[in-house]
């Protein structure tokens, strides 16, 4: 019966909501508020918490030992990326695994529901609108989990997280205070999502083939103009780097995506010294569309463009489409930003390994640091360690203790471990000095994500068991790839890093039932623009980000100034 009134709730907010997909990269493109409901939604809580507090006092009552009396079943959302040569993420050797030890451990039966993983913000939207949605979920869009908590469709996990803290003690040394109560509303304590850690908080890198600039020797870029005469220096030997394929030279490649894949070029035309007042109010949009200064990092892009220097058919591609990896693999493309470690990923499928596959052993993607800020620093805007996944409990969840169970057991480190590493001699090894290094895998083995993060939903990055291991194993997490390789990744990529600091003032009204709108005219300003002439740069820029900001940007950023005046009074930095 639930399910059916909730189904009923929801429907009516599904075409405001599923105009478009998700984000295409990790983490997401929209929102970094954090938020509450209305007060409305608010009394309906107080209103249902005594009866739901004296079911869940019941349920505690019946462990023993941390076991129900009774099997309990539960469904837990899991991304679907469709990738080659992949597993069933509901029933692959992975999957077995949670199931197996949430069943000997709690009594509780897991079954895993598939989301496909670059249309995961409208699967979501579609599922919760229909009352079916599982009962652990999982997304990178805030705004999404707003929207329906501000509809009554999403549970409040205070007193779970609170009530239960004896029960989940993985769960609060794993992500502590800071990321349980990182979206808790200042006012009324309601807490809708729990914020996932990322465990290395690294973010972008630019990467380029190092076998192009050892055959033409250049030096590794460490500016902007350095990194521009390289791609000039690309285009223009194309026939002795490519040779019959030079009609394919793409010098540097973005993706639609643009504030994504040129952010730390956007970032290096913000000027490093910005308040953190200056940096949330224009910072709903982690692409950073209106921050100042990016508007000039887009000019440059622009220029790039009409010189030959960027892909071309970048804009036609949207989430999902593997064009552009294929063409990095293939060897067509001289430079990239991305994922601070996307060449690496994916072990014996990867863009290095396939790289050296299809050109030659030397054949090659290194990280460098080119893009300079008015400090000549290279400051990079990182997430926090709360800046991962959100998960959430929807209103039709009769299990949310067995759920907080299933959090708590995925956040062991020895589970996080095994996920991550599988077992020796087939998805590891172990070398001399204790560091796990993975290998390409085959079969059910394979790893659908990296590290299998779209299980260890609490946790993103490599997190062994002690520390010490962690850190031994960080260069080895990449089947195929020169650990050195990875280690100088890592450390460009915390190079002048800055983390985001959580700015909690409440909900931002203007932000509800916007996020996909506005994330979609996001990226019509950043690929019109870099397509335009650059004499029509400035017209498409203006006329465009006006749209933008008078389709919500500019009423989220002016009820952002005012809450952040309310909150922090005169002060334009954070502790």
């Amino acid at each position: 019966m639930k399910k059916k009134l909730i189904s009923i709730l929801l429907a009516g907010v599904m075409i405001a909501l599923t105009a478009c997909g998700g984000s295409s990269s990790e983490p997401s493109s929209s929102g970094s508020s954090s938020g509450d409901s209305s007060a409305g939604n608010t009394q309906q809580k107080q209103e249902t918490g005594s009866t739901e507090a004296g079911t869940e006092a019941a349920a505690a009552g019946e462990l023993v030992d941390g076991k129900f009396a009774e099997t309990r079943h539960i469904t837990v959302e899991v991304y679907d990326r469709g990738n080659d040569g992949g597993t069933d993420p509901t029933s692959n050797m992975y999957a077995e695994y949670i199931k197996k030890g949430m069943l000997e451990d709690h009594n509780v039966e897991v079954e895993f529901v598939k989301v496909p993983r670059w249309t995961e913000v409208e699967e979501v939207n579609n599922l919760l609108a229909a009352g079916t949605a599982p009962d652990i979920c999982v997304t990178y869009s805030y705004p999404t989990i707003l929207t329906y908590a501000d509809m009554g469709g999403v549970l409040d996990l205070s007193s779970y997280v609170e009530d239960y803290k004896d029960e989940l003690p993985n769960l609060w040394n794993w992500l502590g205070e800071t990321n349980i109560y990182w979206d808790k509303d200042p006012v009324n304590g309601t807490i809708w999502a729990i914020e996932g850690k990322l465990a290395v908080n690294n973010r972008i890198n630019t990467f380029v083939r190092k076998d192009w600039l050892d055959a033409l020797g250049l030096s590794v870029p460490t500016t902007k103009d350095e990194f521009e005469k390289m791609l000039i220096a690309f285009e223009e030997n194309k026939e002795k780097l490519l040779g019959a394929d030079a009609d394919k030279m793409i010098p540097y490649s973005v993706s639609y995506d643009v504030g994504w894949r040129a952010a730390t070029l956007i970032e290096s035309f913000i000027d490093p010294d910005i308040t953190d007042k200056e940096f949330y109010i224009n910072g709903y949009d982690d692409r950073k569309l209106t921050q100042n200064g990016t508007k000039e990092a887009i000019r440059l892009l622009n220029k790039w463009y009409n010189q030959g220097l960027l892909w071309d058919n970048f804009a036609l591609y949207g989430s999902g489409d593997t064009t552009e990896d294929d063409m990095m693999k293939a060897g067509y493309v001289g430079a990239f930003t991305h994922n601070w470690d996307y060449p690496f990923r994916n072990g014996d499928d990867s863009i290095n390994v396939n790289l050296q596959r299809n050109v030659g052993e030397d054949a090659c993607y290194i990280a460098i640091d080119p893009f300079e800020d008015s400090k000549g620093t290279h400051t990079k805007y990182v997430s926090s360690t709360a800046g991962d996944r959100k998960i959430f409990f929807p209103i039709t969840n009769d299990e949310p203790l067995a759920c907080m169970l299933y959090l708590d057991w995925i956040s062991d480190p020895e589970h996080i471990q095994y996920l991550q590493i599988g077992d020796e001699g087939v998805t590891h090894n172990v070398l001399e000095s204790g560091a796990i290094q993975t290998v390409a895998a085959t079969g059910d083995p394979i790893m659908n994500s990296g590290m299998n993060i779209d299980y260890t939903i609490t946790c993103n990055g490599l997190h062994l068991a002690t520390e010490e291991l962690t850190k031994l194993s960080q260069a080895y997490n990449y089947g195929g790839i020169d650990p050195d390789i990875v280690s100088e990744a890592d450390k460009i990529a915390q190079t002048n890093a800055v983390p985001a600091k959580n700015v909690n003032v409440g909900a931002i009204e203007a932000e509800a039932n916007i996020g996909d709108t506005l994330s979609a005219k996001r990226d019509q300003v950043y690929d019109n623009a870099v397509i335009a002439s650059e004499a029509d740069f400035d017209s498409v820029w203006d006329s465009m980000l006006a749209d933008y900001l008078s389709s919500g940007g500019q009423a989220i950023m002016d009820e952002r100034a005012a809450k952040w005046e309310a909150v922090f009074g005169n002060t334009d930095m954070l502790p």
